[in-house]
């Protein structure tokens, strides 16, 4: 009985030292958040931690008519307030916008790992039960505020990609891609949902996106990673990364983008290696699919960088092995030297820990010549940087190519979220999109609103 008591007594001790360490001595930046951007970023040595920098800023609301700041020439206004930890927005024919409020389901586990995501969560503002419900807003008068809302979807599983495909409309639960039919101008769905794939649910990112092929035969959704750099074993993030029969890869699979074929339901894996994929978009020039993702944590506040990229058939992305085209990760075990050489470079970086989740290309905006060709990206913010980083929308200027220009820096579009000294924030952008009349939307879940960016 001593001996256990002794070893109990060690291990709150070695704890105890970790978590005075974590709190006390954060990894701090060395570069500044600009220099880890662009197509060709500073890239240093990464600094390897057992126990992450955690840095949360605490939400305090757009209290006295508080709003984001735009540069000039553009203006910004609340579209809809009072909501529900809005994510993720789509706007269908008729201009009628779609806001799924929702948020992470009930995590797994419990013990001091639960009870430490917990209390993460709950200081970013994202502890609250998930609403699992998708929203109409309308804006009858077309003065840029919605003024009639209805709850088009209730009772779904923290639902955040939306896409409507002839009469389907398209929600990507945390667990499965579901449709029901619909047509615009209806204001709420009774029909039952139609379930056409299951995903793996839960776990550490659990936000499934999707959206249609320009052609409208087959669909694209986003599955990321079930934890860091698979420290919970490859088999957890599905039969591809642990090697098992192909017929699972895309039951199962995770940090990838699958194809789905809706009314065969049959899906294949388009691209993987991609940590965390949330907003895709296609390329206007091009018509090439793009995606943000959400690179890996404990390198360092410098590294690595989170990324904008096109997304090829087939390619690898590097993850768990590898990071930016092949810098290896030796965290990771076994190790896969053989796919060092396969491993894709992404095309943008957008910056260490600033948690790109919004994409929506310009070629529907009508803000003005300087934000007309290009993508805007809503990052979320960091949570293991010091100092912070993201907590604003920035936009990534591209070329005639269908590619960002070459020495281009993300430019800020809308800031004001975080405060000067890192403490506070009002509220934290997730996903973007233009409305019908070219203002850029921006579903802000911290401070339950939804901006609306325009030209004055």
């Amino acid at each position: 009985m001593r001996k256990r008591i002794l070893i109990v007594l060690g291990v709150l001790v070695v704890l105890a030292i970790g978590a005075w360490l974590w709190i006390s001595q954060p990894d701090k930046a060395r570069l500044p958040e600009q220099a880890v951007t662009g197509r060709a970023p500073q890239l240093t040595a990464t600094r390897s931690q057992s126990f992450p920098t955690v840095g949360i800023a605490k939400p305090i609301g757009w209290a006295g008519g508080a709003k984001p700041t735009v540069p000039a020439g553009l203006q910004v206004a609340a579209f809809a307030d009072k909501l529900d930890h809005p994510r993720w927005l789509y706007r269908l024919p008729n201009g009628d916008v779609l806001v799924a409020e929702t948020n992470s389901p009930p995590r797994e586990g419990g013990g001091i790992t639960g009870w430490v995501m917990g209390k993460l969560l709950g200081s970013a503002g994202a502890g609250v039960p998930s609403a699992n419900r998708i929203t109409l807003l309308r804006d009858t008068n077309n003065d840029g505020v919605a003024d009639q809302r209805s709850a088009l979807l209730t009772d779904l599983n923290s639902p955040t990609g939306i896409a409507l495909v002839g009469s389907w409309l398209y929600v990507a639960n945390t667990d499965a891609l579901v449709r029901f039919p619909f047509k615009p101008g209806e204001t709420r769905i009774t029909a039952k949902p139609e379930k056409i794939i299951d995903l793996p649910g839960g776990a550490n990112h659990w936000a499934r996106n999707v959206i249609a092929a320009p052609d409208g035969k087959t669909l694209y959704v986003s599955v990321g990673s079930a934890s860091n750099i698979a420290e919970n074993g490859l088999e957890a993030e599905g039969a591809l990364y642990a090697g098992g029969p192909r017929a699972n890869f895309a039951k199962d699979g995770r940090a990838l983008i699958l194809q789905v074929w809706p009314d065969t339901k049959y899906a294949r894996v388009y691209a993987w290696g991609l940590r965390n994929p949330n907003g895709m978009a296609f390329e206007p020039k091009s018509g090439a699919l793009w995606t943000v993702v959400n690179e890996r944590d404990m390198l360092g506040s410098d590294m690595p960088p989170d990324y904008l990229t096109k997304v090829d058939f087939g390619a690898f992305y590097g993850w768990p092995w590898n990071y930016w085209g092949g810098y290896v990760d030796k965290r990771v075990t076994p190790e896969r030297p053989d796919l060092r050489e396969y491993t894709r470079r992404p095309d943008f970086a957008l910056g260490a820990h600033t948690a790109p989740l919004g994409l929506a290309f310009a070629s529907d905006a009508k803000l003005g010549g300087n934000w007309a060709n290009g993508a805007f990206v809503g990052l979320h913010g960091s949570w293991n940087r010091e100092p912070k980083s993201g907590y604003k929308v920035v936009y990534v200027p591209f070329g005639d190519n269908g590619f960002p220009v070459r020495d281009a820096k993300p430019v800020d579009l809308l800031t004001g979220f975080l405060s000067p000294d890192g403490k506070t924030t009002r509220g934290r952008p997730v996903g973007v999109i233009t409305d019908a009349g070219g203002a850029l939307l921006v579903a802000d879940d911290v401070g339950n609103v939804i901006w609306r960016v325009s030209a004055k």
